[in-house]
C-alpha cells in the first residue's frame, strides 16, 4: 500500500464525479510530467506514480522527464568529488558528467521499477538528440548540451501504444557522446514538440507565492511582468520552471502548472480540481474576442445563415442583429470575423442566455466555439450572473460534453423566453450551467 504523508488530510480529495467530467476534454491529450530530483528521493514518490496510473486509465498520454540535481549532488559529496554544475544549467566538466550518467542511469531505473510494479508499460528510448551547447559568454561549457533534435514519430508511436516514455536528462550527439541537459528545458522542449496540452512541473518545494500568499493561476503576460520586476525575489530553481513554462506557453501549450508533488494527490487535485493546489501559467485565450460594432452586423447575419437553413441556428434577421449588436461577441482573424456569440441577460433573476453560438466550418473543431463560450460565461459572471443557458437542437454534444453544461427543464428558463421556446416551436434541447 502506498504512504499517505501526513499533510494528506488537507488536500481535498478529488471525488469521481469531478474527474469524469473531464474526461472528454483531455482524452488522448499528451501531458509533459517533468519530476525532480528532490521528489523522486521523496519517501511518498509512490503516490505520484499511483496519480499518474489514474491518468493513463483515463487515456491521458503521459512523458515523463526526470531530473537528477538532489542524487547528483547527495553523491558527490558521498564520493567527495567537486562538481561544476548540479542542474545541467552551466558548465559540466567531465567529472561531473560521469557522476551524472551514472546517477541518471539508477534514478531512471527507480522510476521504472515503480511503474512497472503498478502495472504501466514505460520505456527509455533514445528520442532525444542532443549537440554540446558550446560557448556562452565567453565560457566553453564542455559537457553541457541543448536539445538538437526530437523523433517524434517515436514518440507518437510509443504514446499510441499505451507506453510511457522516460526522459532522462543524458542525451547522446550525433557520435554517441554523452552529454547534461537541464530537465526544465528539456520538458518544456517536448511540450511543445508533442503539442502537449499540460506542462507539468513537480517538484519538492510550493508554486509560485505573491506577498507569501499562493498564487493559484497568472496569465504569461503577467507572469513575464513578474518575473521581470520581482526576478531576485524567486528562488532559481523556480526561476528555471517558470521562464521554462512561460516560453513553451507562449509557443502554443495551453496550460504550465508548478506544484509541490509531496502533497498527497497533488497532481489529480491540480488537474482534476477547478482550485488546484499549486500555480498554474495560462494564455490569454481571448485575445482574438471582441465587442461586436454596428458594422459587423451584416457579418454576422452572413455567416450565421447557412445554420439557420438548417435549423442549427433560431433565425435572427440582420436588423434584429443590429439592434442588439452590444450583446454580441465576435472572433476575428486577420479581419474576418469567423465566429460569433449572443448574450441575453435577466439580470433581476441573475440569469443569462447563451444564443447564436457560430463557428464557420473552417474552424470547426480547433477550440474556437468553446473559447467562445468561456468567454461568455466569464462575461456573465462578471455582471453577477449565477446561471446561464443555452437552448440547442443540434448541438447537444458540444454543450454537454465540451462545455459541461447539464440538462434542465422548460420551467428552469424565465418566463419570458419559456413563452419563445412554446411559441418558435423548435423543440431545442435546454442546457444551463450554474457560475
Amino acid at each position: 500500500m502506498a504512504n499517505i504523508s501526513a499533510n494528506s488530510s488537507n488536500i481535498k480529495p478529488t471525488d469521481l464525479r469531478g474527474i469524469l467530467k473531464y474526461v472528454p476534454m483531455f482524452r488522448d491529450e499528451v501531458f509533459v510530467v517533468a519530476m525532480d530530483g528532490s521528489l523522486i528521493a521523496h519517501v511518498d514518490f509512490e503516490n505520484v506514480l499511483l496519480d499518474i496510473a489514474v491518468l493513463r486509465s483515463l487515456h491521458i498520454r503521459v512523458v515523463i522527464v526526470h531530473g537528477i540535481g538532489q542524487q547528483l549532488t547527495e553523491l558527490a559529496d558521498a564520493r567527495s568529488v567537486p562538481i561544476t554544475n548540479p542542474h545541467g544549467e552551466a558548465l559540466t566538466d567531465k567529472t561531473t558528467l560521469d557522476l551524472a550518467v551514472e546517477t541518471s542511469a539508477l534514478v531512471n531505473q527507480s522510476i521504472m521499477q515503480g511503474l512497472t510494479k503498478i502495472d504501466l508499460r514505460c520505456v527509455q528510448c533514445n528520442g532525444i538528440r542532443a549537440k554540446e551547447a558550446g560557448v556562452v559568454s565567453g565560457i566553453d561549457q564542455q559537457h553541457t548540451g541543448v536539445v538538437d533534435k526530437i523523433d517524434l514519430p517515436l514518440f507518437n508511436n510509443l504514446l499510441d501504444s499505451g507506453t510511457i516514455p522516460v526522459v532522462t536528462p543524458i542525451a547522446s550527439d550525433r557520435n554517441g557522446e554523452s552529454l547534461r541537459l537541464n530537465s526544465d528545458q528539456l520538458a518544456a522542449q517536448l511540450a511543445e514538440a508533442l503539442k502537449a496540452s499540460k506542462l507539468i512541473y513537480l517538484n519538492a518545494h510550493d508554486g509560485l507565492q505573491l506577498d507569501g500568499k499562493p498564487l493559484k493561476n497568472i496569465s504569461l503576460d503577467a507572469l513575464n511582468a513578474y518575473m521581470e520586476s520581482e526576478s531576485d525575489a524567486i528562488p532559481d530553481r523556480l526561476k528555471s520552471k517558470l521562464s521554462n513554462a512561460a516560453k513553451t506557453v507562449h509557443s502554443g501549450t495551453p496550460r504550465a502548472h508548478i506544484l509541490d508533488g509531496r502533497q498527497f494527490g497533488a497532481l489529480l487535485n491540480e488537474v482534476f480540481d477547478k482550485v488546484g493546489i499549486g500555480t498554474m501559467i495560462y494564455r490569454n485565450e481571448y485575445q482574438s474576442i471582441r465587442p461586436a460594432r454596428l458594422e459587423d452586423a451584416y457579418s454576422i447575419f452572413n455567416i450565421t445563415r447557412n445554420a439557420v437553413r438548417s435549423e442549427n441556428l433560431k433565425e435572427r434577421s440582420q436588423e434584429m442583429i443590429e439592434a442588439n449588436v452590444q450583446d454580441y461577441y465576435v472572433y476575428e482573424i486577420d479581419g474576418s470575423i469567423v465566429a460569433c456569440i449572443h448574450l441575453r441577460y435577466w439580470e433581476a433573476l441573475a440569469v443569462a442566455e447563451l444564443g447564436s453560438v457560430y463557428v464557420q466550418p473552417f474552424y470547426q473543431g480547433k477550440g474556437v466555439g468553446k473559447q467562445m463560450v468561456n468567454f461568455a460565461i466569464d462575461c456573465a459572471r462578471n455582471k453577477g450572473i449565477k446561471r446561464v443557458f443555452a437552448l440547442s437542437t443540434q448541438a447537444a454534444p458540444f454543450f454537454a460534453e465540451i462545455c459541461g453544461f447539464s440538462g434542465a427543464e422548460l420551467s428552469d428558463l424565465p418566463e419570458e423566453r419559456q413563452a419563445e421556446y412554446q411559441q418558435a416551436g423548435r423543440n431545442s434541447k435546454i442546457f444551463h450551467k450554474t457560475l
